[in-house]
């Protein structure tokens, strides 16, 4: 069978009904539930692009770059995994979304669990992405945030934002690619950078973890330096039902290493969830 055609994608923003203007991108068939797909830390919704490329033209695909990312608002304070959730649920209200799957990278994916938990009614299914029950007294995070991130001064460096991306792949990634990102980071204001990591070190919810209702897949590249397999192996245990893709040789970053690969795993996650 030829390869179903694929739509355009369009980049919009919507502003919000708490202030918030954020800046989304979206391809694919309007008819069906969407896939919302939440860049992790800094970046911006072009992270998830080379995933969307691999996306047939059925899969409703938005990739939303949250509070602090691309050019979206980036206010002074709110980077709590509560505020990005309560974000995300105003932007579904403003769009007339009624449910939809959530996929997360990183530091959004402990955003769209606390949504999950929160929105169990909202929620169609989640993909998390290199993620975690809680980063609370992590010595990796600790020592990134306390010796570099609170560090940082606007402009932020350009050589400190490519290396922190570099450190979150194993495999090559497009060279294009990686410069799209590393630009766009750069752009992302010093107390952006320091509270998101520093809102995210404190948050703990993994004792409500048990609650989360929507089928769940974990996705991890084993040689992830951030996110290590105990991590894996503790969601697995928190949450009912959950189940774990392991991508070998890939690091934090697996939907940039492999993302036709994510792109197909992902289709075959959300085909019985229509």
């Amino acid at each position: 069978m030829p390869e179903q055609e694929r739509t355009t994608m369009e980049l919009k923003t919507v502003a919000l009904a708490n202030g918030m203007i954020l800046e989304y991108a979206e391809q694919g068939d309007r008819n069906n539930a969407p896939v919302i797909l939440l860049p992790g830390y800094t970046d911006p919704w072009q992270a998830h692009a080379p995933v969307i490329e691999h996306l047939p033209s059925s899969v409703h695909a938005i990739a939303l770059s949250q509070r602090g990312q691309g050019g979206s608002s980036k206010p002074t304070s709110g980077y709590r995994p509560e505020d990005y959730a309560n974000d995300l649920l105003s932007f579904m209200d403003t769009l007339d979304i009624d449910r939809a799957v959530l996929v997360g990278h990183s530091m959004s994916s402990y955003a769209a669990q606390r949504f999950a938990i929160d929105h169990p009614d909202r929620t169609l299914g989640l993909v998390l992405i290199g993620s975690f029950t809680t980063l609370r007294g992590d010595p990796v995070i600790t020592t990134f945030r306390d010796s570099t991130v609170l560090k940082l001064t606007d402009p932020v460096d350009a050589s400190f934002v490519r290396d922190f991306t570099g450190s979150t792949f194993s495999k090559p990634v497009p060279q294009a690619f990686l410069d799209t990102i590393v630009a766009l980071g750069q752009q992302v204001p010093a107390h952006v950078w320091k509270m998101a990591i520093t809102d995210l070190s404190e948050a703990d919810h993994s004792d409500r973890l048990g609650a989360i209702t929507a089928p769940v897949l974990l996705v991890w590249g084993d040689r992830d330096p951030l996110v290590q397999r105990a991590k894996q192996d503790a969601l697995l245990a928190a949450i009912p039902g959950s189940r774990l893709l392991v991508y070998e040789g890939d690091g934090h970053s697996p939907h940039w290493e492999d993302p036709e690969r994510f792109a197909n795993d992902l289709v075959a996650f959300m085909q019985p969830l229509r």
